[in-house]
This record gives structure tokens, C-alpha cells and sequence, in this order.
């Protein structure tokens, strides 16, 4: 039984009805249909912590998704996964896929700068300034992108893009 209808949550349960009747009055195929089931049951896990079922939504979703758009924000929540569980190099690899399909992802950029931040900390840590460096341009890069995309977000990387120099 999908996870939809039978999960106990309010706000679930509510999502589930609003999106079932959008998904009969949308003309859609059914392969289409199936996979935002899937997406959906995936979203839920995920929320619940449950990341292993989420994945195997995700992919499922991915299989029978054909819409670029829909298929980034697949991709954006499986690299939302893999940064959980500290996969960042996965998580890197999923936000960019994520991002070949939809360029419009802010979300994307500002995670893919979180890590490349994290990295360049690790680096200093380490004793290694010029990766660091490296670490935190690439950063500084990935939170141009996010705040051109949302000028009005992403307060504290523009704060350190200034405080850092790398504003511009």
C-alpha cells in the first residue's frame, strides 16, 4: 500500500487528497501520475527520516518521470538525502544533475555552496590554507548564483560574502 494512504499526519493526509483530485482533473498520463506517487510517498519518508525508502521513491519516480523540471526537484531531494547522511560528494553530483534540468534551483546553489563551505573549514583544520582557498571561491561562487536567483534570501552568505571580500 502506498505510503500516502497510510499515513496518519494531518497535513499528509490533506497534501494527499488535494494532490490525488489535481491529478484527476490535470490531464496526465498515467505513467506521469505514478510517478508523483512516488515522489510524494518519497517527500513523506523523507520527512519521517525514513531515507532508504525515500530513495527507493525517488528512483522509482526518476524512472517513470519524463518532465526535466519535475525530475530536478527529484534529484534536488536526493542530494537533500545524501547531505544528510554526509555523502557530499554524491550530494554535489545530485544537486548539479538537479540543476542541468532546472537552472532555477536557488535552493541547489545555496547547498552546493554549504558543502563547498564546510570543505573549505575542514581544509583550514587541517592546516591547508590554499585549499581552503580554493573551497571557499567555490562557495562564494555557488551563493552568487543562489542570491541572483532570490535577492532576498540567503542573508548571512551575503553577509559573508561581504565580511570575506568576495562580494561583488
Amino acid at each position: 500500500m502506498p505510503r500516502s494512504r497510510i499515513n496518519g499526519n494531518f497535513i499528509d493526509k490533506t497534501f494527499s487528497i488535494v494532490a490525488n483530485i489535481l491529478l484527476q482533473i490535470i490531464p496526465t498520463t498515467s505513467g506521469e501520475k505514478e510517478a508523483f506517487t512516488y515522489y510524494r510517498d518519497g517527500m513523506s519518508a523523507q520527512s519521517e527520516g525514513n531515507y532508504a525508502e525515500a530513495l527507493e521513491n525517488y528512483y522509482e519516480a526518476m524512472r517513470l518521470e519524463i518532465d526535466p523540471y519535475d525530475r530536478s526537484y527529484i534529484l534536488y531531494n536526493i542530494g537533500l538525502i545524501h547531505t544528510s547522511n554526509g555523502e557530499h560528494t554524491k550530494a554535489l553530483e545530485y544537486y548539479f544533475r538537479a540543476l542541468e534540468r532546472n537552472p532555477f534551483l536557488p535552493q541547489a546553489f545555496n547547498n552546493m555552496a554549504v558543502i563547498c563551505h564546510y570543505r573549505g573549514e575542514q581544509a583550514i583544520r587541517q592546516g591547508d590554507s590554499e585549499i581552503a582557498e580554493a573551497w571557499f571561491d567555490q562557495a562564494a561562487k555557488y551563493w552568487k548564483q543562489a542570491i541572483a536567483l532570490t535577492p532576498g534570501n540567503y542573508i548571512e552568505a551575503q553577509n559573508w560574502l561581504k565580511i570575506t571580500g568576495r562580494f561583488e
